[in-house]
């Protein structure tokens, strides 16, 4: 499998940001971490093992970025408000960074899916439907779309800006709208065992029909645990019967 590792000083962040990119055709598949985790995450946990058939078959090119949730929502030492902003800063390096990073690496018809388990999938879902005109869809596992799971009662303008089961039912925008609901590519998947909650996927999928937007909701069984077989599992599923 064809591997890069890049990294460079983020103006929206002021930071280094390392990012990791397998294989060199296919639409771009961007993983965000869960949690506190990192670039290499992904790969540390052999799921980047179960996409190799669909790297090197140039179905899909794989690029896996840093969140920064220990400057923002997991670092207890900051204050809530500059979390938020950290958070939003963080949106922007996606935008403005990220993705013409990809654009330059593949070309600017290059369909990009974000994707991420866990706190992950809630940063994927929340990064596709801020941004339809940049982003194709999204594959979000085991998530929940309620920011305020994360920020231990603070409630500001950028928390619901970025909390898709708030900001969605309240969006009017036609033109952002009709971009989500053009997409063939809203997956919300989730287990239903230990430490899942397979409700809050079942909630914001409502937030979406009630919007008219198309969405795929699969919910697994009791045997598939809040844990990395069962996001082994899933990827390359909808890899391989989705795309």
């Amino acid at each position: 499998m064809i591997r890069h590792l890049s990294s460079w000083h983020s103006p929206s962040l002021n930071k280094e940001m390392p990012i990791a990119a397998y294989g060199d055709y296919g639409f771009a598949l961007l993983l965000v971490p869960t949690a506190a985790a990192d670039y290499l995450e992904y790969e540390r946990f052999q799921l980047m093992d179960t996409l190799a058939p669909f790297i090197n078959g140039g179905k899909v090119r794989v690029f896996s970025i840093d969140s920064i949730n220990n400057d923002s929502w997991m670092n207890n030492n900051l204050d809530p408000w500059h979390k938020s902003i950290r958070h939003q800063q963080w949106n922007e390096y996606v935008y403005n960074e990220v993705v013409p990073f990809i654009r330059t690496n593949s070309s600017n018809e290059t369909p990009i899916i974000t994707c991420g388990a866990s706190f992950g999938a809630l940063h994927s879902m929340n990064l596709f439907l801020k941004r339809p005109d940049l982003i194709n869809g999204v594959i979000a596992m085991s998530g929940v779309y309620d920011l305020t799971e994360y920020t231990k009662g603070h409630y500001d303008d950028n928390v619901y800006f970025n909390s898709p089961i708030h900001y969605i039912p309240q969006l009017t925008d036609h033109h952002i709208l009709e971009q989500i609901r053009q997409s063939r590519h809203i997956h919300i998947l989730s287990g239903g065992g230990n430490f899942e909650d397979p409700a809050a996927s079942g909630r914001f999928a409502r937030v979406l029909y009630d919007k008219g937007i198309s969405y795929e909701l699969d919910l697994w069984g009791a045997e598939w645990p809040h844990d990395w077989n069962t996001w082994r599992a899933m990827l390359p599923h909808y890899l391989s019967t989705r795309f």
